[in-house]
């Protein structure tokens, strides 16, 4: 067994893990890929064209073009509010004086850990209207009449979008923000400039990249998320891609949901293209030259007042707030009387006929103990998976340079980021659902899951391994060579102590994507492998919205432990924004 080690790690160690991760990705991203596209030429049930039907019949209007539309306005507008919402905290946090600039940026990135399927049910919680039952919220049990508009379809969809995806325009933005040289701006001052002047004449031009980076990423979030359009949506018939798309899966109209797949993938990587296209255009952005600089802090006068107390409203609005409404709405018998009249009914009360149409607390529930179990394995095996394969492509493409093959690996780790999570788990169905050779189907089974997630937290983990990975010093890996180590011996022994608190961080980071995701896992699980997040939908589709607010507190809370065990294992580095 050592000797065969041997030979394998001599015949990697050259170009060959690069090969193996290239044939690793084409089964994980390419060959699902490739299978729903041509799924979608073979002919319907009723002998049709399933491009035919979704563009050119009269199911057009109803499968594509009113769900395009909305999903096109979702887009655009949650893009357009993160970047200004993340731009506006990102400047107040890296170039003002506003006060407690560390802890305002590290709540700026909390909202995209709390699941946006939670997000969506304190919304519930607080706006929603009796108008297709189940009773209103907060503020129709304080007398308000609360509108349509306010309650379900596009407006709370794009706000609730909005307030989960905006931490990622925030990060990137604060972190292209924080290379503005200050001599420049403080030259700009010197010769008379005014602030306004400042900021759209050499700021906002220098940061475009990053702008557009924050946009790009809140665009494609928007178009493909399926929980928020889901819950505060489908109650009033507001399509979206997403959604029609697990109709279409869901009553066994698969080639028409793989045609809304690929549209979906297609409206995505347009707009992501455009954004390219705007950067190429111009010859260089560059704000990094290697030259001495200093960050350079606005003074904000007698608007330091107003504008931190605007900054604490809306990281509070977006992380505590839903937070406290989760939990009263767990408590309160009403969703009317949200602070009153509170029970643990909902969490261990047993079954009663005069409480939730006879349904026992969650904790009395044996499928809540089933899902959380599942969920907590399937986490943790996909997290290590991923990480493992993330740090085997990282090591591939920090010590083995090939050429047109490294870049290739580069670009198809990266690919599952840029795919709609609904169209990725579709992609799956349609390639592992049906035998292959003398392979039986997977469809079913949660070894489908995990490879689907797995593939999915890839861009995570080898993004995570290359950061790590690339502060190793090849040096040390070529003594160690030279010394007689063979591969694994070298990666066992020198890069994973190295890297293991970097990897333990990706490890996590990758668990808490895995328990918080609703549009893989939608399509993918079954019956014998329920999931939180599953269970937490179905309770609120079936209108028990104190289940779901219950169920959903349970993946908070394991989403925040390993969010700071995470923040822990990175050291306790101080914030950058400081």
């Amino acid at each position: 067994m050592p000797a065969t080690l041997r030979r394998l790690g001599n015949l990697i160690s050259g170009q060959g893990l690069t090969w193996v991760m290239v044939l690793v990705l084409a089964i994980l991203v390419t060959a699902p890929l490739l299978t729903i596209f041509i799924d979608t030429f073979q002919p319907t049930a009723n002998g049709g064209s399933a491009w035919m039907d979704v563009l050119a019949s009269r199911l057009t209007e109803n499968l594509f073009l009113e769900p395009t539309l909305n999903t096109l306005i979702i887009g655009v507008c949650v893009a357009s509010g993160c970047v200004l919402l993340g731009g506006f905290l990102a400047w107040l946090v890296v170039m003002t004086d506003v006060p407690g600039r560390a802890l305002i940026g590290f709540m700026a990135t909390l909202p995209f850990m709390i699941p946006s399927f939670a997000t969506s049910l304190a919304w519930g919680s607080l706006f929603r209207n009796g108008r297709v039952g189940g009773g209103g919220g907060l503020l129709e049990g304080m007398g308000f009449a609360v509108p349509d508009w306010l309650s379900w379809g596009m407006t709370p969809t794009i706000v609730v979008l909005i307030a989960h995806y905006y931490a990622l325009a925030f990060t990137v933005i604060a972190a292209a923000l924080a290379t503005v040289n200050g001599d420049l701006i403080e030259a700009a001052q010197m010769s008379g400039a005014s602030r306004r002047r400042v900021l759209f004449g050499i700021v906002l031009p220098l940061v475009s990249p990053a702008l557009i980076a924050g946009a790009s990423l809140s665009f494609a979030g928007a178009v493909s998320n399926f929980a928020a359009p889901a819950l505060l949506g489908l109650p009033v018939r507001m399509q979206t891609l997403s959604t029609r798309l697990f109709g279409m899966i869901e009553i066994g109209q698969a080639e028409r949901g793989y045609v809304l797949a690929i549209l979906l993938i297609g409206i995505s990587a347009l707009f992501l293209g455009l954004g390219n296209r705007v950067l190429n255009g111009r010859k260089s952005f560059a704000t990094i030259t290697g030259k001495g600089a200093r960050p350079r802090r606005f003074a904000l006068g007698g608007a330091r007042l107003p504008l931190t107390m605007l900054a604490w409203l809306i990281c509070l609005a977006t992380t505590i707030v839903p937070i406290i409404l989760l939990i009263a709405a767990s408590l309160a018998p009403s969703s009317l009387k949200l602070f009153s009249d509170w029970t643990l009914h909902y969490w261990i009360g047993e079954a009663s006929a005069q409480f939730a149409r006879g349904q026992a607390g969650i904790l009395r529930n044996p499928h809540l103990f089933t899902a959380l179990s599942t969920t907590l394995v399937l986490g943790l095996c996909v997290a290590l998976v991923a990480n493992i394969i993330g740090v085997l492509i990282a090591v591939a493409l920090t010590r083995q340079k090939v050429p047109v093959l490294s870049n290739l690996v580069s670009q198809l780790s990266f690919l599952p980021m840029l795919l709609p999570g609904i169209a990725f788990a579709a992609a799956y169905i349609a390639l592992y659902g049906a035998p292959i050779g003398p392979f039986p189907a997977l469809y079913g089974t949660p070894l489908l899951l995990g490879l689907a997630l797995t593939a999915a937290m890839l861009p995570f983990a080898v993004q995570t391994g290359r950061a790590t990975v690339a502060q190793i010093s090849g040096d040390i890996d070529e003594a160690a060579r030279m010394t007689g180590a063979g591969f694994f011996r070298r990666l066992g022994a020198i890069t994973a102590p190295l890297a293991a608190r970097g990897l333990a961080a990706g490890l996590l980071i990758a668990f808490v994507n895995v328990i918080g995701d609703l549009a893989i896992t939608v399509l993918l699980y079954t019956p014998s492998s329920p999931l939180l997040a599953v269970l937490s939908y179905s309770y609120a589709s079936d209108g028990f919205h104190q289940f779901a607010n219950a169920v959903t507190i349970i993946i908070l809370v394991i989403s925040m432990l390993a969010t700071g065990a995470a923040s822990l294992l990175r050291g306790r580095r101080k914030h950058s924004f400081a």
